[in-house]
């Protein structure tokens, strides 16, 4: 049933390939499906109604790295000159440690770490906590469908929005090639 729903969220994403294996990112990162009590009550908690398509991917496989890391970015940060690359994108839960509401999830990145609160922290990127990628409910509030923005600490936490939306951002990932200039 879940393949079906994402399969109409997202039509032309290769379920089969869009998830890299790895030990690390199912105990960093995933964690089991997450049960609509669960997706509830993490919402509850952050104070956010999720995306319907991040849910949906999260019931298919709930967080790890994905095999396209790279998306493009409207302007220069300081990853790149045109994109950013993100390490993985948080499950729904709480058990593992960066997962949404796990111990370093996205109140974690704002409570200590200082991130502005615009929404709801869902992905890492390769800078150690120096960036990251979010749900801003700045325009929509917190029961609407959030942007995808980038959020740059090293830059005093400028956001550069990626994409309208999360089936969008997913559609935006780009494999690292892309971006090798040597």
């Amino acid at each position: 049933m879940a393949d079906e729903q994402l399969r109409r969220v997202f039509p032309d994403l290769d379920l089969d390939g869009f998830w890299e294996d790895s030990e690390y990112a199912e105990a960093t990162y995933g964690g089991g499906y997450p049960s609509d009590e669960v997706v509830v009550s993490v919402e509850a908690e952050l104070e956010f109604r999720l995306p319907a398509s991040y849910v949906a991917l999260m019931r298919v496989r709930n967080g790890g790295m994905p095999r396209n890391t790279c998306c493009p970015a409207p302007s220069r940060t300081t990853w790149a000159e045109d994109h950013v690359a993100l390490t993985a994108i948080m499950g729904i839960g709480r058990e593992k440690e960066c997962s949404l509401a796990g111990r370093s999830g996205s109140r974690f990145l704002i409570e200590e770490w200082g991130y502005p609160e615009i929404g709801v922290y869902f992905a890492d990127c390769p800078s150690a906590g120096h960036d990251m990628i979010a749900f801003d409910y700045r325009e929509c509030g917190p029961e609407g469908e959030p942007r995808v923005v980038h959020v740059d600490q090293e830059v005093d936490y400028r956001i550069t929005v990626l994409a309208p939306d999360f089936v969008s951002f997913v559609q935006a990932l780009r494999p690292e090639s892309d971006y090798d200039y040597d």
